[in-house]
C-alpha cells in the first residue's frame, strides 16, 4: 500500500480539510478546543505508530511522517498538542515494566491522550527535575518549564533523574495534585492555542507501577541524540501550506527545492543507523527551516497589508514558523541552523 492511499492519511486529510484548516485561525486566537482532540481520538491518528496488537496501526515511517505533515499545515496548534503522544506510545512499546500492559492499549487506541514532560532533561548536567526513591514509589521535586496540553490532556509522561544518575520516566495524571501544580498558560507569540504551562513539582509521589523507562542518564542521551538532527515533519507541513497561499509563478521554484530537500531528509531519517550522516541531516534540517521561512514570507508578501490581520492565514503560518524554528532545538542543532543563517548575506 502506498503512502497516498493509506487509511490514515485518508483520515488526517479529512480532519485537516474538513475541521482543522477551516478553525484555525479561531483556534489560534481561543485554544485548542475539546472537539478537536476528540476528533483526532476518534480519527485512529493517536495509534498511528503503535502495535497492531493493542489497537493502533503501525503504519510505516512514511505514514507518520506524512500525517504529521497533513496536520501541521491544517492546525500547528492541535498537531503540537497530538504530536506529544507518540513519545509516550513508543516508549511503552520498548518499556519492559508493568506499566506497559496498563496504558499500551488506551493509548494506541486513542481512549486516552498523553502529554510529556521530558525536554529538559536535554539541559543536563543542569536538572530542573530529580527523583528519589521512597518505599513503593518516588518523589519528583523541581520545576517542567515547558508543558504542552494541559487542560487538554489524560495523562503525561514525567521524567527527571535518579540520584544514581538514571533518567526516570513514569506516567502521571495530567491534574493538579498534591505535588503537581500548573501554572498560569503561557502567552507565546504562536501556538498559545497549545496550552503550554510550567509544572511545578514539591516531592510528587508516583507508584514504582507507573514506572515506565529506567535507564543510565548516558544512554537515554546517546538514544535521543539523533532524534533532534533530523528535520521535521512539521517544517514540510508548514511550508506547503504557505506555498499554496502564493501564486505558483513564484511558488513553483520553492516548492521544487521543498521536494528535493524532503527526499534527501526523509531518506535520511529511514537510514538503518541513526548516528550516522550527522553533518548532513543537520544542514537538511536547517535547509528545511530556510525553506519554510521563505515560503511563509512568501505569503506574507503576497498577502499584502491583509496579511498582517490576525484572521489571516499567512501571518498565523509564519508566527507558526517561528515557533518550529525552536521546537525541539538543542545545542547541536542550534549551533548547525546558526552556522546556515550565518553564510547567507541578507
Amino acid at each position: 500500500m502506498t503512502v497516498a492511499v493509506h487509511p490514515l492519511v485518508a483520515r488526517a486529510r479529512e480532519l485537516a480539510d474538513g475541521l482543522l484548516a477551516p478553525a484555525a485561525e479561531r483556534v489560534d486566537q481561543e485554544g485548542v478546543p475539546l472537539g478537536h482532540i476528540e476528533a483526532i481520538k476518534r480519527s485512529g491518528l493517536l495509534g498511528v505508530g503503535a502495535p497492531v496488537a493493542y489497537g493502533g496501526a503501525a503504519a510505516p515511517a512514511a505514514v507518520v511522517r506524512e500525517t504529521a505533515e497533513i496536520l501541521a499545515g491544517a492546525c500547528c496548534s492541535t498537531w503540537f498538542v497530538q504530536t506529544q503522544h507518540h513519545t509516550p506510545v513508543q516508549t511503552l512499546v520498548t518499556s519492559r515494566l508493568p506499566v506497559r500492559e496498563r496504558l499500551l492499549g488506551p493509548l494506541a487506541r486513542g481512549e486516552l491522550l498523553s502529554g510529556v514532560a521530558y525536554a529538559h532533561l536535554r539541559s543536563y548536567p543542569r536538572v530542573p527535575v530529580r527523583v528519589r526513591a521512597e518505599a513503593g514509589g518516588r518523589r519528583f521535586h523541581g520545576t517542567v518549564p515547558w508543558y504542552t496540553g494541559w487542560g487538554l490532556n489524560d495523562v503525561l509522561l514525567l521524567a527527571g533523574v535518579t540520584e544514581d544518575d538514571e533518567a526516570l520516566f513514569a506516567f502521571v495524571e495530567a491534574r493538579e495534585q498534591p505535588g503537581l501544580r500548573a501554572s498560569e498558560p503561557m502567552r507565546l507569540a504562536a501556538l498559545t492555542a497549545a496550552r503550554t504551562v510550567s509544572l511545578e513539582l514539591d516531592g510528587l509521589w508516583v507508584p514504582e507501577e507507573a514506572v515506565a523507562l529506567r535507564t543510565p542518564y548516558g544512554d537515554w542521551a546517546a538514544a535521543d541524540r539523533p532524534k533532534t538532527r533530523n528535520a521535521n515533519p512539521a517544517v514540510f507541513g508548514i511550508t506547503r501550506a504557505a506555498l499554496a497561499l502564493v501564486e505558483d509563478a513564484y511558488a513553483a521554484p520553492l516548492r521544487v527545492r521543498l521536494d528535493e530537500v524532503r527526499r534527501r531528509a526523509y531518506a535520511l531519517a529511514d537510514h538503518p543507523v541513526p548516528r550516522e550522516h550527522t553533518g548532513e541531516r543537520l544542514a537538511l534540517r536547517a535547509e528545511a527551516f530556510t525553506l519554510m521561512r521563505a515560503a511563509t514570507a512568501a505569503a506574507v508578501v503576497a498577502g499584502g497589508g491583509r496579511a498582517t490581520a490576525l484572521d489571516s492565514r499567512a501571518q498565523r503560518l509564519a508566527r507558526e514558523a517561528l515557533f518550529l524554528l525552536v521546537q525541539g532545538q538543542t545545542a547541536e542543532s542550534r549551533a548547525a541552523h546558526l552556522g546556515k543563517l550565518a553564510e547567507q548575506p541578507g
